[in-house]
Order: C-alpha cells, then sequence, then structure tokens
C-alpha cells in the first residue's frame, strides 16, 4: 500500500507531497523527543510531570504545533508557555528543544557520575567507620595488654604483695597531741588557732626534731573533734617540702599552684589535643581546700612562688590563663571553661614550720599569718621521748640507757633513731627474731654505746658544768637559730716585761664583735681595778674557735680577764651573758630563752643576764637560776668563788 505522499507524487502533485513529507519528518522528530523524555523520566513520571505542566492534553493533540508545545512545556518546564509556535517556526522551536534535552542528558550524566562517586565514597567510608568499630571492639574485648604488658603486671603485683613490717618510726610517731614532749604551751597556741570558728594561718618555728611536723599533722584531726570547727571530716592534710617545691615563671609548670598544659607542646589529653584545648592541672592549693596545706621549711621557698602564694590566700582562688582558650569553641569541656572564667576554689589553712629565725621570713608572709613558737628540748625531754618509744616497741632498757641517749641529741627524732639503732644491736647480740624480742628483750648502755661508736656521734653538750672553780675560765652563752649553748671562755695573764707594753691577744676566727668586746672588757677591768691592763699580756680564747655574732661576750670576758690577773676562781657552774658598755653597764641582748635553755642542758645552776632582758625570762623555767643584773658589780659576788679585794670603791 502506497503512503499518502506516494500517491500525491503520481498524480502529479510535487509541491503537496513534499509538504507532507516535511510534516512527517516534524511529526517523527517530535515523536522521538517524546520517547527520548520517556527514557529520561521514566513513563509515569512523564505523565505526571506532563500533568503539572498542563501539557497532557497537548501531548494527545493531533496538531504537531500542540505537541511541540507540550514538548517546550515539559522540557523547560514552564507552564506559562501559552501559544504553539507557527509552522514556519516548529523547526527552531524544536532544535532549541533538542540542545536543552542535551543539557538535560549532559547533566543527567554528570550527576550520575558524582553520585557514583558519592556512592563509593560513603561505601568506602562505611566500610572504614565499620572496620574502626570492629577493631574497637576488639580491643574493648582483649584490652590494650599485649603478653609483654601482662607479664609485667604480674610482676608489679607480687611486688604489692610483698611488705615489709610497719617502720619502727610508723610504731614511735605521736598518734595524738599529748603524746608531744615538751611543747605543752606551743600545742595549746596551735590548737587555739586551728580549731576556732575563724581558724588562722599559722607559721611554727623551732629547732628540728622537736615535734612540729608531728604538731601540725595532729592539728587538724584535733581541730575537726571540735564543735566550733568549719573543718568538715573530709577536710585533706595537704603536706609538701618548701625545699623541694620547683616551678616555671612561665607557668609551664607548677604544682603548688597549678598549671595549664597547652594542647601542642606539653601532652594535654589526646581528646583535648586533637581540639586544640589548652587543659588546666590543678595544684596542692585546691587539693588542699578546705582542709589544711603545711610546708615544712617554709623558709627555703622560691621568693616569687611565695609570693604567688599569699595571692591565693588571699583571693582563696587560682586563676588559669593560656593563649589556646577559645571560649566561644564548642570543642571546649564545661569544667575548663568554668576554670578559665572562674579559676579554682583554694580556700585553705597554711601552716608552715620553719628552723629559720623569724627576722629571716618574709615579712608579708609574716604579717599574715599567727606564730608558734616551739622549745629546744632538753635532756629530760630527750630520757621521757626514749622511754616512750621503749614502750611503744615493747622492749625494756637498762638503766642509764635514756640518760646516755639524751647526751648526744637534743632533737627527738634523733633520740628515736639512736634507740632503734640499739635496739637492732641488742636483736643481733640476743640472736632473737623481731616477733620472739618483744618480751624478751633489753638494750643495755653497751648497745646504745656501739650504736654512737657505729654512727660516728659526739656529744651535743662538749662543755659541762661542774662544782669546782677555776682561774681564768668561764661560761658565756651563744645562739644559733633557735639553740643555745655555752661558750667555753679562757684568759691567762702575764706581766709584761716592759711596764705599759703588755699586749693583748684573741682568737681572730671569733669575730670582730668580739675583738670589741675584749677592748670593752680592757676599759671596764680598769674602771673597776683602777688598774691598766696594759701592764700584762693577756691572751683570751673561746675554746673551740667558734664565731661570737654579736657582743653579749662582753661581760664573761671581763670576769675572766679579772680571774686571770688577781688569780681569784670562778665558779664553773654559772653563766653569763649581757653587752657591756665601757661605763660597767651590763646591757640588752638576744636569745636569752635560748640561752637559758643551752645553759640548762650543759648543768649550769645559775645564768647572770642583763636586767633589761628580765622580760624575756620564761616565767615557768625549772631547774636554773637566773640572775639580772644592770652592772657588773652586781654580777660579780654571783660567778667569783674567793675574796673580791680587787675590786675598789667607786665613791
Amino acid at each position: 500500500m502506497k503512503s499518502l505522499v506516494e500517491r500525491f507524487r503520481s498524480i502529479g502533485s510535487k509541491n503537496l507531497a513534499d509538504k507532507l513529507q516535511d510534516d512527517e519528518q516534524l511529526a517523527r522528530q517530535v515523536m522521538a523527543l517524546f520517547t527520548m523524555l520517556s527514557e529520561l523520566y521514566g513513563p509515569d513520571k512523564l505523565v505526571l510531570k506532563a500533568g503539572k505542566l498542563d501539557a497532557l492534553e497537548l501531548m494527545r493533540s493531533s496538531r504537531i504545533e500542540d505537541r511541540v508545545l507540550a514538548l517546550q512545556r515539559l522540557v523547560f518546564e514552564d507552564p506559562t508557555i501559552e501559544a504553539p509556535p507557527s509552522p514556519d517556526g516548529i523547526e527552531a522551536a524544536l532544535s532549541s528543544i533538542e540542545e536543552e534535552i542535551a543539557d538535560i542528558v549532559a547533566r543527567r550524566r554528570l550527576e550520575e557520575k558524582i553520585e557514583r562517586r558519592i556512592n563509593d565514597r560513603m561505601q568506602q567510608r562505611h566500610e572504614d567507620y565499620v572496620n574502626e568499630i570492629r577493631m574497637q571492639i576488639l580491643r574493648e574485648d582483649a584490652g590494650p595488654d599485649t603478653p609483654e604488658a601482662l607479664r609485667k603486671l604480674e610482676e608489679l603485683e607480687k611486688l604489692e604483695g610483698r611488705r615489709l613490717a610497719k617502720s619502727a618510726m610508723e610504731i614511735i610517731r605521736p598518734s595524738s597531741m599529748s603524746e608531744i614532749v615538751g611543747q605543752d604551751s606551743a600545742v595549746r597556741a596551735l590548737l587555739a588557732k586551728i580549731a576556732s570558728p575563724y581558724p588562722q594561718h599559722v607559721i611554727l618555728y623551732g629547732p628540728p626534731g622537736v615535734g612540729k611536723t608531728t604538731a601540725a599533722r595532729l592539728a587538724l584531726e584535733e581541730a575537726k573533734k571540735s564543735q566550733f570547727s568549719p573543718f568538715a571530716e573530709e577536710a585533706k592534710f595537704v603536706e609538701v617540702d618548701g625545699t623541694t617545691l620547683r616551678w616555671d615563671p612561665r607557668e609551664v609548670t607548677n604544682p603548688l599552684l597549678g598549671s595549664v598544659h597547652d594542647p601542642i607542646y606539653q601532652g594535654a589529653r589526646r581528646d583535648l589535643a586533637e581540639g586544640g584545648v589548652p587543659e588546666p592541672k590543678l595544684g596542692l592549693v585546691t587539693e588542699a581546700h578546705g582542709g589544711v596545706l603545711f610546708i615544712d621549711e617554709i623558709g627555703e621557698m622560691d621568693p616569687i612562688l611565695l609570693n604567688k602564694l599569699l595571692k591565693v590566700m588571699e583571693d582563696k582562688r587560682v586563676t588559669f590563663e593560656s593563649s589556646y582558650f577559645d571560649s566561644s569553641d564548642p570543642n571546649v569541656p564545661t569544667y575548663i571553661k568554668r576554670l578559665f572564667a572562674e579559676g579554682a576554689p583554694a580556700d585553705f589553712v597554711l601552716i608552715g614550720a620553719t628552723t629559720r629565725d623569724p627576722s629571716e621570713l618574709n615579712p608579708a608572709l609574716r604579717s599574715r599569718t599567727a606564730e608558734v613558737f616551739f622549745e629546744p628540748l632538753t635532756q629530760r625531754h630527750i630520757q621521757e621521748i626514749v622511754r616512750n618509744a621503749a614502750a611503744k616497741l615493747g622492749v625494756k632498757m637498762e638503766p642509764g640507757v635514756p640518760e646516755l641517749v639524751s647526751d648526744y641529741t637534743i632533737e627527738g627524732r634523733k633520740a628515736t633513731n639512736l634507740l632503734v639503732d640499739a635496739y637492732g644491736v641488742a636483736l643481733l647480740r640476743a640472736g632473737q627474731r623481731h616477733e620472739d624480742s618483744a618480751k624478751d628483750l633489753t638494750i643495755t648502755v653497751r648497745d646504745v654505746e656501739e650504736s654512737i661508736r657505729l654512727g660516728r656521734l659526739s656529744p651535743y653538750v662538749r662543755a659541762k658544768a661542774s662544782d669546782a672553780s677555776m682561774k681564768g675560765k668561764i661560761f658565756g652563752l651563744g645562739v644559733a637559730g633557735f639553740l643555745g649553748s655555752v661558750i667555753e671562755i679562757e684568759a691567762v695573764a702575764f706581766p709584761a716585761r716592759e711596764e705599759g707594753k703588755g699586749a693583748i691577744r684573741f682568737n681572730e676566727t671569733a669575730g670582730s664583735m668580739a675583738k670589741d668586746s675584749v677592748f670593752n672588757a680592757a676599759s671596764v677591768f680598769r674602771l673597776l681595778t683602777g688598774a691598766d691592763i696594759s701592764d700584762y699580756d693577756v691572751h683570751v680564747n673561746v675554746v673551740g674557735g667558734g664565731d661570737i655574732d654579736g657582743p653579749s661576750a662582753g661581760t664573761a670576758i671581763l670576769f675572766a680577764l679579772l680571774s686571770a690577773v688577781y688569780g681569784v676562781p670562778i665558779r664553773q657552774d654559772v653563766a653569763v651573758t649581757g653587752e657591756l658598755s665601757i661605763q660597767g653597764h651590763v646591757r640588752e641582748v638576744g636569745g636569752i630563752f635560748e640561752k637559758i635553755y643551752g645553759a640548762r642542758q650543759a648543768g649550769i645552776a645559775k645564768v647572770i643576764v642583763p636586767a633589761e632582758n628580765t622580760k624575756d625570762v620564761p616565767s615557768d623555767i625549772t631547774g636554773i637560776e637566773v640572775i639580772p643584773v644592770s652592772r657588773v658589780e652586781e654580777a660579780i659576788s654571783h660567778v667569783f668563788d674567793g675574796p673580791l679585794d680587787f675590786v675598789r670603791s667607786r665613791e
């Protein structure tokens, strides 16, 4: 059957045939475009799309112009295209439609390509994530412990299970304030300042080994028992030694006050470091919040660190700063934001201990603290400590053991150490095991002597008082830190080879002030006797060559000169201290409290002190007589054991 175009050509109508042929080509082209859109969107979606764009009826129209209009609305997605193209404009319209479809196809292929890559990437990420979760689960199941790590853990656990018995020091250490010997006044003063509704910061002064640290440890526990105390039951006692406190001025590290670890160089926690978040490290002042911070040897602290501590004590908070901190960073944990914004609490009571003189401490520290003074221990105190320690160890002592120990130390800690050494010697001697020794062992004097010999110890008090009298020898008194001691001063005198040309010799090592005291004594010698010391060759010696820091030996030197020149013996149970003025006055000196205790330690029965120092003499002193004098004449009868004819009348 011939087509319509061929029939028209057979009857000779060429123009009409060409027109019909063109229409047929356009119809096929339109149909091909609809087919392409159907493949591009899918038949169902194409129908839905045509419905939304009011192109459904146009697609079904027999007019090619309407169908082209439908294509325009579908391809350009514009329902406002109203007029169909004219017959002459159909080809141009189809051309623009084809170009738009080509663009759509190109975009679609590009989108599909990108989508495939996205899917591939997501699939890879998903697989990596699944693998990471799987490994994490495996690690959690197996733990971080390799066989080598497990072996080391087993060794550590074996070490933890291997324990010695308690050390002797743990057994001997006082467990209550009542067991601290010789410090009743200091203990009461400390508790009055700590066990109060308004506890004070305190500095404890005193020589080593007298119970300062022990009293500080027990003070908090005693304060908790008071109904007025602000300390809670869980209040901490945080202890540190001032000599070991180290810090970096750049605040890189500060174990006392706290510091900030930056996330790059200082090893902040991994989860913080990865986000660039600085990590504050809290210090001991925050650990002691609500309790007591005890700093032993506080006088040895770095001055700058001490000033920073004083600022914290005032503010009761520690502040932190870091150039890495960003308050707007959502990765910063809330507690770190609070530490940087508000600081860390540090409301504590400071108890410091020192063996230094108060004048050597920072004045700002002293102005913020109450001061408590611990007394040097006497031989009687040491003997009591030794007896208490023996009772706690459960051993017996031979008579004379406490007295022997007290000859070699005035420190409670050293006394107990010496007793423990003797305990070990006694165990070796007896050949007994520790658990069998408590009921039978006796520490003998020979055990202590062997410990003294093995430890190369020397008697603490070398100069001892005696009942005899000696010419040209007298006891002066000195003090070093919180410890007083007797100073042996001796003098000899010979007639000068040539009258008026005698010489005075004196220890150069004793110090310039002591040398001045000799010349003052020479002037008062002439004032008292009318004789000129230059008629004699005199040698004054400080036994042991000690450095006499101050003029307090002047009065004692005068009496040694008088005894040497006139041959009158001096009592050897009397000690003298006081600055000598050239007019014969005995002037005020320092360290009276310590000097009296040092004299009593040496067995001195009577101490001559300046009348101006009467206020410094302990009111409860026992075992020694204290004689205050204003002039040297008042002391002569107490010092010399013989006639006093050399003193001329001053009327």
